[in-house]
């Protein structure tokens, strides 16, 4: 390319630049002069004034009396734990289901191939709602609660299950009907539960097909040469095809990891209280709704963007490095 194309290029890209700047400033000067016109506030002073609204779920302490910033925080914090223990649990689920697909026991391999099917086809938003109906609406009041294993009761009030105590000696809190509800142990609500299922079982399809493909994608012969030196299959599976399998698998299940943390936001249907729903609480209490629905993309693009750093980082550790 000689230098007057690339003259010509660079004026290009200027140009473009230009309006595109030009387009944005004049989209916000007339959003903020229309807001003025109607009277309406503007900017993030509302997040200091007090919330007035209880919050059911929360990791920290929170009061009406409280910002609605701290409600925000609130609600970011219930966020991050749906997301970090579903990218959990969905990993090892997904895994599992993964490895089943490839399964030589042909009712094994078609129970997975069922199971993907089935749910990757199912809209999320209706498989939360059928695990909210199963936990709130369907499932029996602590009296009747069920008893899944010692000690663990499923009821419309949540799953409880024992604690350890660290308080005058160790020792286990076992949950225990006391009137009309449980006492002791730990109480995870139905909402959170209907969230947490649906968000995993629906992950886990997607990562089942990522995983198969990936061992899919390793040499024949690795397993091969494994089962010549006697390793069993589980093993020859562990040690041999999957640290090999990781190197195509970790890309794509960035995005899975992604989608998960992106859908919690449905939990706004169950009425689990996550950011989207504190935010658009807070949306009809203030009426900002542009501040508001800012604030709340800033904050999944940061998840997002953090998110992707550090699985882009352990993708390149696990990667092949060249000479």
């Amino acid at each position: 390319m000689n230098n007057a194309s690339r003259v010509r290029l660079i004026l290009l890209q200027a140009l473009v630049l230009g309006a595109v700047v030009a387009f944005g400033a004049w989209l916000i000067h007339n959003t903020l002069t229309n807001l003025e016109s109607r009277g309406i506030a503007t900017g993030f002073a509302y997040l200091e004034r007090q919330a007035s609204f209880q919050i059911g779920e929360t990791l920290i302490a929170f009061a009406p009396t409280d910002t609605y910033l701290r409600a925000l925080m609130v609600g970011l914090l219930n966020t991050l734990e749906v997301a970090i223990l579903g990218c959990v649990l969905a990993t090892f689920l997904g895994v599992a289901i993964g490895i089943a697909r490839l399964s030589s026991n042909w009712l094994v391999r078609t129970l997975a191939a069922v199971y993907v099917e089935a749910v990757r086809n199912v809209p999320l938003l209706l498989q939360l709602i059928v695990w909210w109906d199963v936990l709130r609406v369907s499932a029996p009041a602590p009296r009747e609660a069920w008893l899944l294993m010692p000690g663990v009761f499923l009821s419309n009030r949540g799953l409880v299950f024992p604690l350890p105590s660290f308080t005058d000696g160790f020792h286990w809190d076992i949950p225990h009907l006391v009137g009309f509800n449980f006492a002791g142990g730990h109480t995870v609500t139905p909402e959170f539960a209907a969230l947490l299922a649906g968000l995993v079982v629906y992950t886990a399809a997607f990562i089942a097909e990522i995983v198969r493909s990936g061992i899919a994608g390793v040499a024949k012969g690795q397993g091969e040469a494994a089962a010549a030196l006697g390793l069993k299959p589980w093993l020859a599976m562990r040690l041999v095809i999957l640290p090999q399998a990781k190197r195509i698998v970790i890309p794509p299940m960035i995005g899975e990891y992604l989608a998960l943390t992106k859908n919690s936001s449905l939990a706004v249907a169950i009425g689990f209280p996550e950011l989207m729903s504190i935010t658009n609480t807070t949306l009809n209490q203030t009426g900002q709704a542009i501040e508001a629905i800012t604030l709340m993309m800033v904050v999944y693009l940061g998840l997002s963007l953090a998110t992707s750093g550090v699985l882009n980082w352990v993708n390149a550790r696990a990667a092949l490095q060249g000479r």
